[in-house]
C-alpha cells in the first residue's frame, strides 16, 4: 500500500521558480548550500556516473562571470539589452550555482542519458531551494552555450557543458501564478 507524503506532494503542485532579479542576500551560507546539493546529488543517475558536478559562484567570482558574459556577448555581436541581462543575471545574484554535467564514456550508458540526470540535478537544487524557503531560479543563456566563456568563465574541459546556472537567494516579491499546461492536451492515455 502506497504511504503518501501530502506536504512533499503539495508542495509539487505548488511550486513557482523566483524570478533572478528578484533574488537578493542573504543567500544560504556553506553549511545550508551543502544540504540543498546534498539533496540535488540524490537525483536519479542510470550507472551511478555522477555526470555532473557543482560550481558554487559568490561575490567576486559572480562579478568577475559577469565581466565575462560582457565580453562573450561583445564577441558574439550580441545587443547591448542582451549583454546587460546576460551581465546583471551574474552581477545582481547573491548566489549562484552552476551546474555542470561532465560527459563520462561508458559503454552502458548514452550520451543523451547522462545530460538527462544532469538536467534532473538542476530541477532537484531548485526544489531543494525552494522547498528549504529559499527564492531560486533556474536559468542558461546564450552564454552557457558558447565554449570559450565556460572555458575562461568556469575553467570547464571540453567533455563538460553548462547544464543550468541556479541562482537562490531571498526573494524580495512573490510572483503571480502563471498559466499552466493543460493535461487533457499533453496526454495520452494508451489501455490496450
Amino acid at each position: 500500500m502506497p504511504q503518501p507524503n501530502p506536504a512533499a506532494m503539495d508542495f509539487l503542485l505548488t511550486r513557482r521558480s523566483r524570478p533572478a532579479k528578484t533574488l537578493q542576500a542573504p543567500a544560504p551560507d556553506r553549511a545550508a548550500l551543502r544540504t540543498l546539493l546534498t539533496a540535488a546529488a540524490r537525483t536519479p543517475d542510470h550507472g551511478k556516473l555522477e555526470p555532473w558536478r557543482f560550481i558554487v559562484l559568490r561575490g567576486a567570482a559572480l562579478d568577475r562571470v559577469a565581466s565575462e558574459a560582457v565580453a562573450c556577448g561583445t564577441r558574439l555581436g550580441k545587443s547591448d539589452e542582451d549583454i546587460e541581462k546576460a551581465r546583471a543575471a551574474f552581477a545582481n545574484s547573491p548566489l549562484c550555482v552552476a551546474v555542470i554535467e561532465v560527459h563520462k564514456d561508458s559503454p552502458k550508458i548514452p550520451a543523451i542519458e547522462q545530460t538527462y540526470s544532469a538536467g534532473a540535478v538542476c530541477l532537484a537544487l531548485l526544489n531543494a531551494a525552494l522547498a528549504s524557503g529559499w527564492g531560486a531560479n533556474w536559468l542558461s543563456g546564450w552564454a552557457s552555450h558558447d565554449r570559450a566563456f565556460c572555458a575562461s568563465a568556469l575553467g570547464l574541459s571540453p567533455q563538460e557543458r553548462v547544464a543550468g546556472f541556479i541562482h537562490i537567494g531571498t526573494e524580495r516579491s512573490v510572483p503571480p501564478e502563471r498559466p499552466r499546461p493543460s493535461l487533457d492536451a499533453l496526454t495520452e492515455w494508451v489501455d490496450t
